[in-house]
């Protein structure tokens, strides 16, 4: 059931001393494996292990594994330990030899083995072969927790139970090759804790530093142990969507969830929209893991409503990926080139070079994955300056090998990036895309003979949300991809007239305005992208006729607003001066409208007009001074496009206007309430206003008494309102034990040219 000889030698002890601690219910010492004097770990006492059978003394842990599928352990396999048993017997460290392996036992070979120890003076000899190893496995979900790999190596139909295994299919399945060769990382050790105690959890890291790896590991153990219905979302905005309240264990999964390659605001304005809701479904036992990388959750954090959602501000739920062990990066390696694709010849060739790859200070797990892929090796020369070469470049070794491929294999890719790494299966094209295939050089035909050939190394088929997909093998090829447009202008003219405008306005800037990872459009291509935009009335992400017109506008707004230079915005405004109109008249809600950020980069260039102005300062004053909407008080951005003169106007007329009159703006506010609405997402921007005006009239102690009082009553009213929470039982995985360092000289890469035979 287990392929247990694909772990090697390291593993395995590793996993015998995790039974012996969680199965055995043994604290075990464990033993230099260059020294061991015939045990690898070793506790005293008395113990159990089956019902009317009791034995004490000094008992001796020895592991047998083999690299062999199908071995039966026999006589050889322990001869040389019979001599070390003798030795051990004599120094009274010996009363109880149990003997753990991973090969199979029959009974007759099983009494031949314990006579031979008795033999050599034990008095008593437990054998721990596959079966018994595997019911262990089989029937302790938090064993299989505590070393994931396990979910990689065995039928997740026979772990799981039949309503866990059919939701989780769909999101794990996918990554069973993957999770065959995870490792316990003090990352991830961290994320159980967090996920324990705060029901949430936020991984960052650079590209490629193991976030979705580990968030994998959350997902399959609280599948396993929890039962819990697995969702794996893009946008964080729709959690509160999938949400059901009568499943409390719900554990839901947002890969990137602030973008992709590049920050992407709207998914950040969705989430601080749901953060009311988030907070209720975490304190209703629903389960939240997102993962962002470092640069895009820095850009992200100036958008996020901590305020709202304090979790956020915690350490303890934010936790950083990137600090790996020589213990972890060396087991990392081992795991990725023995269950990779490289023959036996290469890994024996590899292997003296392996312990300097490990702790080359630019090491992350991708290296592992590509080195153990001989598309990525193809014209690697195996010395230590080479391989140097191939960690540290990493970067331009990768758009090399993407460079180097046929012309089907990069229209192949080209057609994934322009569909913003989601290309639905059966591939079918659309648009343009017929034409820039054929820019390409290349037909859909061959095109899907490439991504099949590719499978697996730079690209990967999966099903999402019941939907076959083409995706990059991992975000790190889209961004490669991205590079070779820069340096080729006839690509990137077929890339920006092929792919929808949708997709394109994430992935681009008009100009260098130093959005990191995005395609820079140069300047004589300009007036392409401006017809682009032009022809943009819809947004595809909206079925709603309305909903679609203006989610294509908010959506251009934004683009504009912080993916253009001052040069390209005096082009569009030239070809669509009614633009000027439209942002200086915003609507409600001033944190999230689009309008707003627009009229803030014009101001800031230099190219919105002084009438224009004053219309977008009166308009904000006014949501000010009605209380309907403070964040002109608060935001620098709005500030920045007041004088003096008006701003500080602007305070006076609050204080004078608003503030004697905040009872009724509440009062107001709370009549508004729908039974359907939790009460503190209804007066969540309610209470964000108060402490925007608190932050404004600190220095006023009459003001702030005022400010604070209708706080009170918020909340209160709050409390009176919200329903009775459902007594939720807490569902915790566990702590998880650090790894045991490496003791020794022993190599972790002593087996990883074996063959698995």
């Amino acid at each position: 059931m287990y392929e247990l000889h694909r772990i090697g030698w390291n593993s395995f002890q590793q996993l015998c001393l995790t039974i012996a601690r969680e199965i055995l219910g043994q604290t075990v010492q464990s033993f230099l494996d260059s020294n061991d004097a015939g045990r690898d770990g070793a506790f005293a006492g008395h113990w159990a292990p089956a019902p009317g059978q009791h034995i004490c003394g000094n008992f001796v842990i020895q592991c047998k594994f083999s690299g062999k599928a199908g071995h039966l352990l026999s006589s050889s396999d322990i001869a040389d330990e019979l001599p070390k048993v003798r030795r051990l017997v004599a120094a009274g460290l010996c009363d109880v030899y149990v003997l753990m392996s991973n090969a199979g036992v029959s009974g007759k070979r099983e009494a031949t083995i314990k006579s031979a120890l008795i033999g050599a003076g034990a008095k008593h000899v437990l054998i721990f072969g596959q079966t018994w190893m595997e019911d262990q496995i089989r029937e302790n979900t938090r064993l299989r927790m505590l070393v994931p790999r396990l979910y990689g190596l065995g039928d997740l139909s026979q772990i799981l139970d039949e309503r866990a295994y059919a939701q989780a299919r769909a999101v794990l399945e996918s990554l069973r090759e993957d999770l065959a060769k995870v490792v316990i990382t003090e990352s991830y050790r961290k994320a159980v804790s967090a996920l324990d105690e705060h029901g949430f959890v936020l991984l960052i890291g650079e590209p490629a530093a193991g976030k979705t790896t580990i968030a994998s590991m959350l997902a399959m153990a609280a599948a396993d142990k929890w039962k819990s219905s697995v969702l794996k979302l893009a946008d964080p905005g729709k959690v509160v969507e999938r949400w059901n309240v009568n499943e409390p264990s719900q554990f839901f999964w947002i890969d990137d969830a602030f973008g992709v390659t590049q920050y992407e605001s709207p998914l950040v304005h969705g989430w601080n929209h749901s953060l009311a809701q988030v907070r209720a479904m975490l304190r209703k036992g629903a389960k939240i893991v997102m993962t962002s990388r470092d640069y895009i959750y820095n850009r992200a954090r100036q958008d996020l409503k901590e305020s709202a959602f304090p979790l956020l501000s915690e350490s303890q739920v934010v936790i950083d990926v990137h600090d790996l062990s020589e213990i972890e990066k060396q087991q990392i390696l081992y795991n990725h080139l023995k269950l990779g694709r490289q023959p036996t010849s290469f890994r024996s060739a590899i292997e003296p070079h392996l312990e300097y790859m490990a702790a080359h200070a630019r090491f992350i797990p991708e290296t592992a994955r590509r080195i153990s892929d001989p598309l990525f090796t193809k014209e690697l020369y195996l010395s230590e300056y080479h391989l140097g070469q191939f960690v540290e470049k990493r970067e331009q070794l990768l758009l090399e090998v993407i460079q180097g491929l046929d012309a089907s294999s990069k229209a192949a890719l080209g057609l994934i990036y322009m569909r913003k790494d989601n290309l639905e299966s059966p591939v079918t094209l659309g648009g343009a895309e017929p034409e820039a295939l054929e820019r390409f050089g290349s037909t859909l035909g061959d095109c899907i003979a490439a991504l099949n050939a590719l499978n697996g190394s730079l690209v990967a088929h999966l099903q999402i949300d019941d939907q076959n997909v083409w995706r990059f093998k991992h975000p790190t090829i889209g961004d490669a991809y991205a590079a070779t447009l820069a340096f080729s202008p006839d690509l990137l003219g077929i890339f920006l007239s092929g792919s929808s405008t949708q997709n394109l306005i994430s992935q681009v800037t008009c100009g260098n305005v130093g959005v990191e990872k995005a395609v820079v459009v140069p300047r004589t291509l300009f007036p392409a992208m401006c017809t682009r935009l032009k022809e943009f009335s819809a947004s595809d992400e909206y079925k709603v006729g309305w909903m679609s017109s203006w989610g294509a506008r908010r959506a251009l707004y934004l683009f504009l607003a912080s993916r253009c230079s001052k040069e390209f915005l005096e082009l569009y405004i030239a070809q669509d001066p009614e633009i000027l109109a439209r942002v200086s008249k915003p609507g409600l809600s001033l944190s999230v409208v689009a309008e707003v950020d627009l009229a803030v980069r014009l101001h800031g260039f230099g190219l919105l007009p002084e009438t224009n102005r004053k219309e977008f300062t009166e308009a904000v004053s006014s949501y000010a001074i009605e209380g309907r909407d403070m964040h002109a008080l608060d935001d620098p951005g709005i500030r920045s496009v007041f004088t003096e003169e008006e701003f500080d106007a602007l305070v006076e007329s609050v204080r004078r206007d608003l503030i004697p009159k905040l009872a009724e703006v509440r009062m107001s506010t709370q009549s508004r309430h729908r039974p359907d609405v939790p009460p503190d997402e209804h007066m969540q921007d309610f209470l964000e206003s108060l402490s925007t005006l608190k932050r404004r009239f600190s220095n006023d102690d009459s003001v702030v008494n005022v400010i604070e009082r209708e706080t009170c009553l918020a909340d209160e009213w709050v409390a009176e309102t919200e329903p009775p929470e459902p007594n939720v039982s807490p569902r915790a995985l566990g702590a998880v034990e650090p790894v045991e360092e490496r003791r020794g000289n022993r190599s972790i890469f002593d087996d990883i040219a074996d063959d698995d035979g």
